[in-house]
């Protein structure tokens, strides 16, 4: 999953959209992500073990 933020991340950056933001706040939003899709990933495992 965080191999899925860095390739975006990554692409942004290769494509142009994230090298206008200063990088302290293109790597605040990558943790951001990551942690938001981590909770999710947890939900998710969660979920179906209890179902």
């Amino acid at each position: 999953m965080l191999f899925l933020v860095a390739a975006l991340l990554l692409l942004g950056v290769a494509m142009g959209s994230v090298a206008h933001l200063p990088p302290p706040v293109t790597l605040a939003a990558a943790v951001v992500i990551g942690v938001w899709l981590a909770v999710f990933a947890i939900r998710e495992r969660h979920t179906r073990h209890h179902h």
